[in-house]
């Protein structure tokens, strides 16, 4: 099981110093970012002053590791439009998304198993029909239709919901019922077969023979067996939602988090943001994704005896 850990840190590190790569050359392809930060009324001078200050005029490979020294100073550079340190401006960011992204899973975990569960038991009764239907619309519908239709009814025409920031606890309704829909629905359609495949076993049928109340076989032998499969599928939605399910969210409900950061930075040409947004969110992916595979690892006995073999 050490050496597991072991070889997943060590993808973790080399694929973190591959993303760093493409991110810095990616960002570099959108054009010169002083023509976005200067005003009108620039010379070219001062045009020149600030090339020379951001080290813009600098051979791409010794700015390619002018920003990997960068790392070890803490501050990741300066910003081109607010002039302060990047990682003082991400770090303000970070909680926002956080609180969104586990509100969203915290939701999908509440509402999905149950669903998922329900729908096994009573596949062929119209309550099993009812939850795949809703399943498959919520499955369909992109998150950013189904946050703007949510604009558009609770806010818009009947004035229940604020849109914008998120100060109270009813800012965090929309975002979090839209964030969550998409995963919501992936969630009960995998527990619903996951549990399909456990109910039919013979150790389901002995945990009946022996009496036992149905909701402890239901949940203490079937679900704690279907939850290897649960397991590594709320990992991969998870990452998902971590990498790019939450910009277009932050950027409908102008969400204080990473994702409106990454957006507004685009858009400025902001490279230091840009690439520290956009880093921070790899590295929330990896750390989930290496987190996801060890538990999977502990949870699966026969991928622990692997391991240890």
């Amino acid at each position: 099981m050490l050496s597991y850990a072991l070889r997943t840190l060590i993808r973790m590190v080399l694929t973190f110093f591959v993303i760093v790569t493409i991110v810095f050359f990616a960002t570099r392809l959108s054009g010169n970012a002083i023509d976005f930060v200067i005003g009108e009324g620039m010379t070219s001078d001062d045009r020149d002053l600030l090339i020379t200050y951001y080290e813009l005029d600098r051979p791409v490979l010794s700015q390619y590791f002018a920003f990997l020294r960068s790392f070890t100073d803490g501050q990741f550079g300066l910003s081109f439009i607010e002039r302060r340190p990047v990682a003082e401006i991400v770090m303000e960011r970070i909680w926002p998304s956080t609180q969104l992204l586990l509100s969203a899973v915290g939701l999908t975990l509440l509402v999905s198993i149950p669903l998922g569960i329900a729908a096994a038991i009573w596949r062929k009764s119209w309550i099993g029909s009812a939850v795949m239907v809703m399943a498959f619309l919520g499955y369909a519908v992109p998150n950013f239709v189904l946050a703007t239709l949510m604009v558009l009814v609770f806010s818009y025409w009947l004035n229940w919901l604020p849109v914008v920031g998120n100060g109270t606890a009813l800012h965090f309704i929309m975002p979090t019922v839209a964030l969550s829909g998409g995963l919501i629905a992936a969630l009960t359609r995998f527990t619903r077969n996951a549990m399909l495949d456990v109910l039919g076993q013979d150790f389901m049928r002995t945990a009946r023979a022996k009496g036992l109340p149905e909701h402890t076989v239901i949940v203490k032998h079937g679900l704690r067996n279907a939850g290897i499969t649960i397991l590594s599928v709320i990992g991969l939605q998870v990452a998902g939602l971590a990498a790019s399910g939450s910009v277009v969210i932050e950027a409908i409900f102008a969400w204080p988090g990473i994702g409106d950061l990454l957006v507004t930075s685009a858009l400025r040409r902001d490279y230091p943001v840009l690439q520290f947004g956009v880093l921070t969110v790899a590295l929330a992916v990896i750390v989930i994704n290496a987190v996801i595979d060890l538990a999977y690892a502990w949870a699966d006995p026969r991928l622990r005896h692997t391991l240890k073999g």
